[in-house]
């Protein structure tokens, strides 16, 4: 179902931080005298506590996912129930990393085995594969690029016909670099990362790989761990172009929540 027809549906209906704002004074990690940008939890949708999320996107309306450790898929994701219609299950030799779709093909990540798939948008019958020198995390798209991140400081800028690298940007804060990076989403000239490990999602300006400012979820972070003593890491940045919304959800949460950026 379309997520922005759920959204529609859903919204006056959330029962989590409606409307509360979210601007702590100081940012849990370890980067020094963080600008922090402002946002206003707007409610939740389900996700399921079962996923390993490793990308979070939204094309045409729909929400995919992919997720990793030994049960690592591609799915869309019903926005009402947070389960999953699996398009790819990955054989258990792969750990599944990000995806992004682009000219009407999905591209997925993998870790430690620097392989990855190229899959029809339309019947997720596999293409073909393409190989990179490092380790896979995140993926995103300027809507010529992919980028791809490998938990470095670094972002690749992968052509789309050979998939090699035709860019690479190191990004930093302050003149120090910024490392672990990880799921990607691009939003009109910046890429937002998760920073593994911390409650942190970082704003970088995709041109000069200096960060703007960072997002920071620890209040969304504490409140999941109180729901789901098992959830992990923060990791799933999706946009949502129509309703301008940020969706955010971490691998095992509860919940995908809804952020409207201030």
């Amino acid at each position: 179902m379309k997520l922005m027809k759920i959204y529609d549906l859903v919204l006056p209906l959330m029962l989590i931080l409606v409307f509360v704002s979210c601007n702590p004074k100081k940012a849990e990690n370890s980067i020094s005298n963080p600008v922090l940008i402002p946002y206003i939890v707007q409610g939740s949708i389900p996700h399921d506590t079962k996923s390993f999320t490793q990308g979070l996107l939204i094309h045409a309306g729909q929400l995919y996912e992919s997720t990793g450790q030994d049960d690592s898929w591609i799915g869309i994701v019903d926005v009402q129930t947070g389960a999953a219609q699996r398009k790819v299950t990955l054989e258990k030799k792969y750990f599944g990393e990000g995806i992004v779709i682009l000219n009407n093909k999905v591209y997925q990540l993998t870790w430690k085995n620097k392989t990855g798939f190229i899959y029809s948008l339309s019947t997720f019958e596999k293409l073909g594969e393409f190989n990179y020198e490092s380790e896979g995390w995140g993926l995103t798209t300027d809507g010529i690029n992919i980028i791809m991140s490998d938990g470095t400081d670094k972002l690749f800028f992968l052509d789309t016909t050979k998939l090699s690298v035709a860019k690479t940007i190191s990004v930093t804060y302050d003149k120090k670099p910024v490392t672990a990076l990880n799921e990607l989403e691009y939003v009109d000239g910046f890429v937002y990362a998760n920073m593994w490990q911390t409650a942190m999602i970082a704003k970088i300006d995709a041109a000069t790989g200096e960060v703007k400012g960072f997002l920071d979820l620890s209040a969304l972070v504490r409140q999941t761990n109180t729901i789901n003593p098992q959830a992990e890491v923060l990791n799933g940045i999706a946009w949502h172009p129509a309703t301008k919304l940020m969706l955010v959800t971490g691998k095992y949460w509860p919940s995908i929540y809804m952020l409207r950026l201030k």
